[in-house]
């Protein structure tokens, strides 16, 4: 497995923006599709944005589309979703994932490397 850690969390004012990384270690990054999710206090881990080995394919859940963007750097081991135009209902607990699969995936459980999370709090 690889072993991925979060970072890029903290407080930010509605409106503004983020960026979290992950940084992956322990096997080759570019085998891996990369997934972000998250989980609000008494709600379910939820998808948030997945992106293929490549780079050249992503995949969103609707609540962030056109506000989120997920990239990644394989020379740097690392995969980054850019947050924009933050809202009070994205404070959550953030996680990247990782898996050897071709097609993207939103389920968590298809997804078998995790980091640790980083928070994000979205004031009003």
């Amino acid at each position: 497995q690889v072993q991925l850690v979060e970072s890029g969390g903290g407080l930010v004012q509605a409106g503004g923006s983020l960026r979290l990384s992950c940084a992956a270690s322990g096997r080759t990054f570019s085998r891996y599709a990369m997934g972000w999710f998250r989980q609000a206090p008494g709600k379910e881990r939820a998808f948030v944005a997945a992106i293929n080995r490549s780079g050249g394919t992503t995949y969103y859940a609707d609540f962030v589309k056109g506000r989120f963007t997920i990239s990644r750097d394989n020379a740097k081991n690392t995969v980054y979703l850019q947050m924009n135009s933050l809202k009070p209902e994205d404070t959550a607990v953030y996680y990247c994932a990782a898996d050897e699969f071709t097609v993207l995936k939103s389920d968590p459980g298809d997804y078998g490397s995790w980091g640790q999370g980083t928070q994000v709090t979205v004031s009003s």
